[in-house]
C-alpha cells in the first residue's frame, strides 16, 4: 500500500434538491463571486466612462438645480420659512436616485452574465444582488455633494442624520425585491427594459422628490396624504428629510409604507426563487 492509496479521498454527494435546502447557505460560501462581482461592476461603471466618476456630480448638481426652479420657482412649492430649498431637493434626490439606478441596474443584471448562468451554479440572486451594490458608489457621491450644499448654504443637519442608514437600508430592500422581481421578468419577456426607464421617469413627479410630503397635507388633507403616502418610496424619502432637515415625520404613511416596502421585498424574492430554475434554458 502506498501513501497515495492511504489518502482518503473526498466524498462527492449528488442529492436531489440540495441545492435547494442549503440554497441561503451557499449564498454565504459563494460571497468571494458577490465580491469579484461587485467590484467589477464599479470597475466598468467608471472606467469605461468619457468623464468618469464626475458624472456621479454632475448628474444630482443638474436635476438638483433644475428641480429647485421649476419646484421651488415656478410652482412655488417651497414651505415658508424652510430651509435652502436647494437642500429640500436634494435630501429627495439621493434616496430616490439610488432606488432608480438600482432598480436599473438590477433589471438588466442577468441578461448582462449570460455566461456565468449558463455555465456554473452559484445562487443566481448574487447578480443583482452585486449590481445594486454598485449604486452605493454613487450615493456616496451624491452625499458628499449633499455636505458640500449644506456648507455652502451654512446650514447644520440634526441629530438625527445619524440614523440615515436605518432609512438607506429600506432604499436598499425596496431596490432590492423590486429589482429580482424585474430581472426574473425581463428573462422571460426581454421587453420589460424598455419598461423601466418610463416607470422611472413618472415615478419622479408621483414621489416627493422635488416637492416636500408636508405640501400635500397643506394643499389638501391629511387623508389625501395617507393615500400619497402608499407609495413605499414617499416614507423613505420622508424619513431622508426628516434626519436631514429635521422635517416633521408623518408616522402613519412612515408605517404604511415600510409594510408596503417588505411586501414588495417577499413578492419579489419568492418570485425570484419560483423562476430561478428556468434562468438557464430562458437566457
Amino acid at each position: 500500500m502506498t501513501a497515495e492509496s492511504d489518502r482518503v479521498m473526498p466524498e462527492l454527494v449528488i442529492e436531489p434538491g440540495r441545492s435547494e435546502k442549503n440554497y441561503w447557505k451557499d449564498l454565504w460560501r459563494y460571497r468571494e463571486l458577490f465580491y469579484i462581482l461587485s467590484w467589477r461592476d464599479i470597475r466598468v461603471r467608471y472606467k469605461q466612462t468619457v468623464i468618469g466618476a464626475a458624472w456621479g456630480v454632475i448628474r444630482p448638481l443638474l436635476t438638483m438645480l433644475i428641480f429647485t426652479f421649476v419646484f421651488g420657482r415656478l410652482a412655488n412649492l417651497s414651505l415658508k420659512n424652510g430651509p435652502p430649498y436647494a437642500i429640500v431637493v436634494f435630501a429627495g434626490l439621493l434616496p430616490w436616485q439610488f432606488f432608480s439606478n438600482a432598480l436599473s441596474e438590477a433589471s438588466g443584471s442577468l441578461i448582462g452574465n449570460v455566461n456565468l448562468i449558463s455555465k456554473i451554479y452559484f445562487p443566481r440572486m448574487i447578480i443583482p444582488a452585486s449590481s445594486i451594490i454598485t449604486t452605493l458608489v454613487d450615493f456616496g457621491i451624491s452625499f458628499i455633494l449633499l455636505m458640500l450644499v449644506m456648507l455652502y448654504y451654512r446650514f447644520v443637519p440634526p441629530i438625527q442624520i445619524l440614523l440615515l442608514p436605518v432609512f438607506l437600508f429600506l432604499a436598499f430592500l425596496l431596490s432590492f425585491g423590486i429589482g429580482l422581481f424585474v430581472t426574473a421578468l425581463n428573462v422571460k419577456y426581454r421587453d420589460v427594459r424598455y419598461i423601466i426607464p418610463f416607470i422611472v421617469q413618472i415615478g419622479i413627479y408621483i414621489t416627493p422628490v422635488g416637492y416636500s410630503s408636508q405640501v400635500i397635507s397643506e394643499r389638501y388633507s391629511q387623508q389625501i396624504r395617507f393615500w400619497f403616502s402608499l407609495n413605499p418610496m414617499v416614507g423613505i424619502i420622508d424619513g431622508f428629510r426628516w434626519c436631514i432637515l429635521d422635517d416633521p415625520m408623518y408616522w402613519p404613511g412612515f408605517v404604511a409604507s415600510v409594510i408596503f416596502n417588505l411586501i414588495f421585498c417577499v413578492i419579489g424574492i419568492r418570485y425570484f426563487r419560483k423562476t430561478e430554475k428556468t434562468f438557464a434554458d430562458n437566457i
